[in-house]
């Protein structure tokens, strides 16, 4: 039965090319278009005065109504179409809220969510029959949350009999389809990862490719139950494949499927993808995770390792590898032959690897990078915050920088901490204008809320604060604004330091990207430590980067990624040749 629906959901379902009548799905993505563009000379069907489309691809029932005198669309959820004038005057907004979410399709949603967070197949699967039996009109939310619920079961150690999920998926689709319900970037993925469980790697990979035949655009999500599913079964052709695919849709990989192609390049001794696969986690990932690091010793005290490299190199050619690409690494393949000595080790505070001795590379930053990262900066804060207030913060920077450190004085207020200390935040204040050049006052930004009110009003704090507000090193942001982006702003343009304990990896900071930021952040962000016994201790920028390290002679040096290494000593692992030429 499977493979009916296999052969069913490719050929039928999924292929744009075949007749429309094959499936009463392009009914639908024919008839959507014609009413979107009503001036269109093909929407002639269209031309009465009013006409009307149910569409079925949200959470709630909706009918698009198209008034063609009007011009426009109106689209309103039937759960909520107003009743006669009378009626709708003397309902309240409140009981039309709660006649929504009495409805039996919303219900049937939040039923439906339980059975997804609890993984509850079983409840979900006697729900949908339910709501089949009493006529309910499913949506594209329903139907992804059921196809979700399905997915959730192994295939690898279960048969489908042992797991009813399995089995129904495909009728669940099926179903979906014939009751022209669109589907979305979910509805494939969820079908992709019912095919893994199947042990279908290649139709899951099928589901990703028609994506972008009906112009959805993949996630990351939507590649890996086809990357993973050919990774377990060792097919490494077909899972650079799909790498590829990733590649050609601009879908940036992360470590877990970074590592499981380097894995399945291991297992089957493909050394030039090891390599290649090395060299994209040096880029993407920098400090790679504890399975990660596991998986690169074991490559290197492997045979296939020993095996792969050459013995006689252009020193020149290599040397101009590395300037190219900024310092660090080479990129021009493996270098010497024989076995590989391997030893997890750690740097010493100057970067010397205290096995090999050989010192690490302080990777530059490029000044043009910098530049638009600035940019970069500006676009996304005036998208976040109030554009006025923001650009009004630009300005009195203008007017009062360049500083040589910024503050998030938030931050440093509250380290170690109950509640917010001024006294603490005044010595962070007193050690940075001591280690400046200038001697100047480094820049502290404060939400307004800490500037007035409460503790600021008392006299020592209220004398610091117009102390640092004469001096020109004080911005208070304005109410409702998010501080982070005035002090990334600031640190970023006058190119100095930034104090702050917040390791930056919160959605805002995700949406700077992952090639420039964490090599600026590096670079950049200092952070405290207060104990009694140490007092206030700086933790400046290491002198070398912490990143994976490719050396002119073939030496590799793997960092292994800690939560605080300002608690935890950081894990190294040096591999060297026996014999180096």
């Amino acid at each position: 039965m499977y493979n009916r629906y296999r052969v069913m959901l490719r050929a039928t379902c999924f292929t744009p090319s075949l007749s429309r009548a094959c499936c009463p799905l392009f009914a639908l993505f024919v008839r959507i278009p014609s009413v979107h563009h009503p001036h269109h000379p093909s929407s002639s069907p269209y031309r009465e005065h009013h006409s009307s489309l149910h569409v079925k691809g949200s959470r709630d029932r909706r009918r698009i109504h198209v008034d063609h005198n009007r011009r426009h669309l109106c689209t309103i959820p039937e759960a909520a179409k107003q009743p006669p004038a009378s009626t709708s005057e003397n309902l309240s907004r409140k009981a039309r809220k709660k006649a929504i979410q009495q409805s039996p399709e919303s219900i049937l949603k939040q039923k439906l969510d339980m059975c997804s967070r609890n993984g509850n197949v079983l409840e979900a699967l006697r729900l949908y029959d339910e709501a089949k039996r009493n006529g309910l009109q499913l949506s594209q939310y329903h139907y992804n949350v059921l196809l979700y619920v399905c997915s959730l079961t192994d295939g690898e150690t279960e048969s489908s009999s042992q797991n009813p999920g399995l089995s129904r998926g495909f009728d669940i689709f099926k179903q979906m389809i014939v009751d022209k319900v669109v589907p979305n970037e979910a509805t494939f993925t969820n079908g992709a990862r019912l095919a893994v469980a199947k042990d279908d790697p290649e139709m899951a990979f099928d589901m990703v490719k028609q994506m972008k035949a009906f112009g959805i655009q993949p996630r990351l999500r939507s590649y890996g139950p086809a990357l993973f599913g050919f990774c377990r079964k060792g097919d490494a052709d077909k899972a650079y494949e799909v790498d590829a695919h990733m590649i050609e849709s601009e879908v940036v990989p992360e470590e877990p499927e970074l590592t499981a192609l380097l894995k399945v390049s291991m297992d089957t001794k493909k050394a030039d993808k090891v390599y290649e696969t090395l060299q994209r986690l040096r880029d993407l990932v920098r400090q790679v995770s504890k399975p990660t690091f596991d998986a690169i010793e074991e490559w290197f005290k492997s045979e296939a390792a020993a095996e792969a490299g050459v013995e006689k190199w252009d020193a020149k050619k290599i040397r101009e590898g590395v300037v190219s690409g900024g310092g660090g690494w080479h990129g021009q393949g493996w270098l010497g032959t024989g076995k590989w000595n391997v030893t997890r080790t750690e740097m010493d505070e100057n970067g010397v690897c205290k096995c090999c001795k050989e010192k690490l590379v302080c990777i530059d930053i490029n000044p043009v990078e910098t530049e638009n990262f600035a940019a970069s900066l500006t676009r996304l804060a005036c998208q976040k915050e109030v554009k006025a207030s923001f650009n009004q913060f630009q300005e009195w920077l203008e007017r009062h920088g360049p500083f040589d450190a910024v503050i998030d004085g938030a931050n440093m207020g509250l380290v170690n901490q109950r509640s917010f200390s001024f006294f603490q935040l005044n010595n962070v204040v007193q050690r940075f204008q001591q280690i400046s050049p200038s001697k100047r006052l480094p820049l502290v930004i404060l939400h307004k809320s800490r500037v007035v009110g409460g503790p600021a009003t008392y006299p020592k704090n209220r004398a610091l604060l117009e102390k640092w507000k004469n001096a020109g090193a004080l911005y208070a942001t304005p109410p409702g604004s998010n501080d982070d982006w005035y002090w990334l702003y600031a640190a970023v343009s006058c190119k100095c330091l930034l104090v702050t304990n917040d390791e930056m990896r919160d959605h805002l900071f995700q949406l700077l990207g992952t090639s420039f930021f964490p090599r600026w952040k590096e670079k950049h962000q200092v952070r405290i430590s207060v104990s009694r016994e140490d007092g206030l201790k700086l933790h400046m920028p290491p002198p070398y980067s912490i990143i994976i390290q490719e050396s002119e002679d073939g030496r590799w040096h793997v960092p292994m990624s800690v939560e605080d290494d300002l608690q935890t000593s950081r894990q190294w692992l040096c591999a060297r040749r026996s014999k180096t030429h």
